[in-house]
């Protein structure tokens, strides 16, 4: 918990490299909580793509400064400590590619929270103050050829060109996977996964 707060409810975050899971796994733990739960995606915090354009950082959107990472880390500190109303957090339109206010729901009766995203065990502001958040982080891990395939194919559902789809993952998607990957050491579980 974190230090000099007391409250009943917990916030679990869920990592991983791009395309491991952690949606589905986060999902899952929401699902099959015995105390009431909520999820909360950390890609609500993506910058939209007008910003991430006019800061010259579209090409490699997804990457850990194309993220309002600070406010994703004040919405974690709000989740631990307002827990007599709801508090309402951003989504992600995937087939918008744009976040999307509001579009998440913690009820007050949550007593855990369930977040997931790809940078938080990164250790450097402000992504510190994410863990600092978390009562538990786990780190999924997945076998890297099925996990680069389910991007690729992520990619296309959502609009890409195949060869387009496969350049993305190469270039953006694998530079954030090695960053990901280093910071597994300071995960508090990790989890293997099988090929679903």
């Amino acid at each position: 918990m974190v230090a000099g707060l007391t409250t009943s409810r917990r916030i679990v975050g869920v990592t991983g490299a791009p395309g491991v899971g952690k949606t589905t796994y986060a999902r899952r733990l929401v699902a099959e909580s015995p105390v009431p739960a909520a999820y909360v995606p950390m890609d609500g915090f993506h910058l939209a793509d007008v910003t991430l354009a006019a800061l010259g950082r579209l090409d490699r959107k997804g990457a850990p400064d194309t993220f309002d990472a600070w406010g994703y880390a004040a919405l974690l500190r709000r989740l631990r400590t307002e827990t007599d109303h709801a508090v309402y957090a951003p989504g992600f339109e995937r087939d918008l590619e744009q976040p999307i206010a509001g579009a998440v729901e913690v009820p007050p009766e949550a007593e855990l929270v369930v977040t997931e995203g790809n940078y938080l065990l990164v250790d450097e502001p402000p992504w510190r103050a994410v863990r600092d958040a978390l009562d538990e982080v786990v780190f999924l891990v997945a076998d890297d050829g099925e996990r680069r395939r389910r991007l690729v194919a992520r990619h296309v559902e959502f609009g890409k060109a195949p060869d387009e789809a496969e350049a993305w993952v190469a270039r953006v998607d694998e530079a954030n996977a090695r960053l990901i990957a280093a910071t597994r050491g300071f995960a508090d579980r990790v989890v293997t996964l099988g090929n679903p």
